[in-house]
């Protein structure tokens, strides 16, 4: 995945972390990843809303920025794990303030409003 030039535009460091880490998906993948190495398999489980094609992508795409490293057993089946960078680890301190903000506010972002014609379809069901 190409990455934007940021070149020094003020706030360039905030793009440029969030660039890494956009998505549904990269900062969750990272997260699990705090807890050690994983196998795919095991990511998987444990994000059940994510597609087999989708985790593939985005391990791919924080591989290549070199936020996770992957590595592969010559076994066979071969087997393959998933761990932090030194680099991904730099981030531990981002996903875990994320993750306290997320808690804090966990009830009023749930109990967000239900748009009007969702309400209407929800109640058909």
């Amino acid at each position: 995945m190409k990455r934007r030039d940021f070149g020094r535009r003020p706030g360039c460091a905030v793009e440029a972390t969030l660039d890494l880490i956009d998505g549904k998906w990269k900062g969750v993948i990272l997260y699990h990843l705090q807890g050690g190495c994983q196998r795919f398999g095991e990511l998987r489980r444990r994000m059940p809303g994510i597609t087999q094609r989708m985790l593939t992508k985005q391990l791919r795409a924080l591989e290549e920025d070199g936020l996770v490293i992957r590595k592969v057993y010559a076994e066979v089946p071969p087997r393959v794990e998933y761990s932090l960078s030194e680099t991904g680890e730099s981030l531990r301190p981002v996903i875990d303030i994320l993750k306290a903000w997320g808690e804090r506010h966990q009830e009023r972002l749930s109990c967000a409003p239900v748009a009007e014609g969702a309400e209407a379809s929800l109640q058909t069901v």
